[in-house]
């Protein structure tokens, strides 16, 4: 018995891109901020565009604290909602051509979000990444990082913990 030849690798990455769009312009806050995600395989990067308004201390000046409780909070929300949905997707359960914001499954709800401010975050792009601790059916654990040039100097972490929305199985 012959195997089926696997997708080419465009159409693979079509798929999952356009699952990560309808994901994120599902939800307004994040586009009001200029959060983006940047995708390579499973793994997301949060990144927060530079732009005046997010200043908080001019005198510094230093990223506004909640500008940057928000992009962590955002990125641990869309980085847990696309471990959720990966499977499926890759399954073909969820068909990405027919995904939009309203189809989606329901976000998770934040039950407790704490953030740890560890140093100012400059006046520049951040970038943010979110490790699921756990995933059950009814919550989640989260921790996020933040950064800005270099990797190993998070300016911002948090933890976050998440009410799972039901799942149809």
């Amino acid at each position: 018995m012959r195997r089926a030849a696997p997708e080419p690798v465009q159409i693979v990455k079509q798929r999952r891109d356009a699952a990560l769009s309808a994901l994120v312009d599902g939800l307004p806050y994040a586009r009001f901020l200029g959060i983006s995600f940047d995708r390579r395989g499973d793994e997301l990067t949060g990144v927060l565009g530079f732009h005046e308004a997010l200043i908080g201390n001019p005198e510094l000046p230093a990223l506004h604290g909640g500008a940057t409780a928000a992009f962590l909070e955002v990125t641990a929300i869309v980085g847990l909602s696309w471990a959720m949905i990966w499977d499926d997707l890759e399954r073909g359960i969820l068909d990405a051509a027919t995904l939009t914001p309203e189809t989606l499954p329901r976000l998770p709800k934040t039950i407790d979000f704490t953030v740890d401010y560890l140093r100012p975050g400059l006046p520049r792009d951040a970038y943010a990444r979110a490790r699921v601790n756990r995933s059950g059916r009814r919550y989640a654990s989260v921790l996020v990082e933040a950064w800005q040039d270099n990797r190993a100097r998070i300016f911002a972490q948090a933890t976050g913990h998440f009410l799972m929305p039901p799942r149809d199985d």
